[in-house]
């Protein structure tokens, strides 16, 4: 029996607001457009969550410290609306990422991952230059498989999607799908986050939906540009595009992308496809301890 999903990715702005309420009724607008195509599974960027400090006053705004806790008192409500929403329509939502703060004091970059029954969280894992120095925001605790209505699911926030071994870790545990939220500001950064998505669905034989923000927001001192296209990857094999683009934006239009993912035809490749990329995975250790091994002996 077949399985296919209705995917969305989003190219999501960071808008202004005037009242937290201005915020729900964005969130409701994107998740209903999303649902009125039939989408399963909605995944919505990294960092998208920073544009509600745009309703903090101006000097706490323009801090990129103050900032990080006068963003807390809001997080609890910001989730009751994502969870509201997967909820009410049946669907898997990623919602947008946002500094979320621990016991200890300390902040990471925390994406919540709603389905119609649970909630549950995956923390970044590497950080990037910025995200440790400047802002301050520290790495989280472990990966998660969220085994969910819409098949096993694995989270990679932007600069993760860009190391191997932990795609593989997330499908070695049985992830079906790839999740990658990003926010780059940089045509050099989106690429890099890109192309990397995209290896990951060839090395491993999974598709990878990455979900970025778009477009200015000059008053932010943390995601003032966002530059990045939505898309969804799938192998390069029998059945699927030959570049392993399923979908990819044009332009930098705010709004979703769709696509139907077949499921079952992206699992048949590691049995019947022209490469076994994810079965072979092991050979390149194989040859890896062979070659360090001569190569220390000259």
């Amino acid at each position: 029996m077949a399985r296919t999903l209705e995917v969305a990715t989003a190219q999501y702005p960071i808008d202004t607001f005037a009242s937290f309420a201005e915020f729900e009724s964005k969130a409701t607008r994107w998740v209903q457009d999303a649902v009125n195509h039939g989408s399963q599974l909605l995944v919505l960027p990294e960092y998208g969550s920073m544009e509600l400090a745009s309703l903090l006053p101006d000097a706490v705004r323009d801090d990129l410290h103050a900032q990080l806790g006068a963003l807390q008192p809001m997080r609890d409500d910001v989730t009751a609306i994502w969870q509201r929403l997967a909820q009410r329509h049946g669907v898997t939502l990623l919602a947008p990422s946002m500094p979320w703060q621990l016991a200890d004091g300390s902040y990471v970059n925390r994406a919540w991952l709603f389905t119609p029954t649970g909630a549950d969280y995956q923390d970044k894992q590497i950080m990037t230059r910025f995200e440790s120095g400047p802002w301050g925001i520290s790495p989280g605790q472990d990966l998660k498989l969220f085994d969910t209505p819409a098949g096993r699911l694995g989270v990679l926030i932007c600069y993760d999607s860009e190391f191997p071994l932990l795609a593989r870790a997330l499908v070695e545990a049985g992830a079906e799908i790839l999740l990658v939220p990003s926010c780059t500001d940089t045509d050099a950064g989106y690429h890099r986050v890109r192309w990397c998505a995209q290896a990951r669905a060839i090395e491993q034989q999974v598709a990878v939906i990455h979900s970025p923000t778009v477009g200015e927001a000059l008053w932010s001192p943390a995601v003032d540009i966002n530059i990045g296209r939505a898309a969804v990857y799938t192998p390069c094999d029998h059945g699927f595009p030959p570049n392993g683009v399923l979908t990819l934006a044009s332009d930098s239009t705010p709004g979703w992308q769709f696509a139907r993912l077949d499921l079952e035809a992206i699992g048949e490749l590691r049995h019947s496809g022209q490469v076994n990329n994810h079965g072979d995975w092991s050979l390149q250790h194989e040859r890896l301890e062979r070659t360090v091994k001569r190569l220390s002996l000259k």
